[in-house]
């Protein structure tokens, strides 16, 4: 999972494991009790518990612990973060995903900055984009800060989203 072993790392690692078994104990649990089939894949991914729970028969099997526009997916992580807090005594900030529903949405996320800074690029106009929750907008704004751009977030929650800015010398036409 990593390759430094100093002890910080070696800690963390080792907190973010326990962070994950115990996610994978909770949602068991809970697919037991939802009769639904699924097996628990745990990872480490930039420095945060990332849990997927899959399905090799069906995968359309687990849609409803996403819902419409992933808002069940949402809910079931923060239960199964608190979960994770009153076992652990830890805030977790621990990544779910379900049936690849995340990382779906990620690329989807990440072609969409893709236009938006592309868009930039040719006019050199400020770019607003679509009101979108708070995982979406991360993964916005990681891709802008990749391509050397600048973004924030605006507005209020349900309306909150980003606007991605010409970076400092694209703007001076350089």
């Amino acid at each position: 999972m990593t390759s430094d072993t100093t002890p910080d790392s070696k800690t963390l690692v080792a907190r973010l494991e326990e962070e994950g078994e115990v996610a994978a104990d909770y949602l068991e649990e809970l697919l037991d009790i939802a009769d639904l089939d699924g097996d628990i894949d745990l990872d480490i991914r930039h420095d945060r518990a990332a849990v997927e729970v899959v399905s090799e028969d069906s995968p359309r099997s687990l849609d409803a612990l996403v819902g419409q526009d992933g808002e069940v997916l949402e809910a079931l992580q923060d239960l199964t973060r608190l979960a994770v807090q009153a076992r652990t005594g830890e805030r977790s900030r621990l990544m779910l995903d379900v049936g690849g529903f995340r990382a779906a949405k990620r690329a989807e996320l990440e072609d969409l900055a893709t236009e938006a800074i592309q868009q930039i690029r040719d006019s050199g106009s400020t770019v607003e984009l679509a009101p979108m929750n708070a995982f979406e907008r991360k993964v916005v704004h990681d891709a802008v800060a990749a391509a050397g751009l600048v973004s924030d977030s605006a507005g209020t929650e349900p309306h909150r989203h980003v606007v991605v800015h010409p970076a400092a010398a694209e703007a001076a036409g350089d």
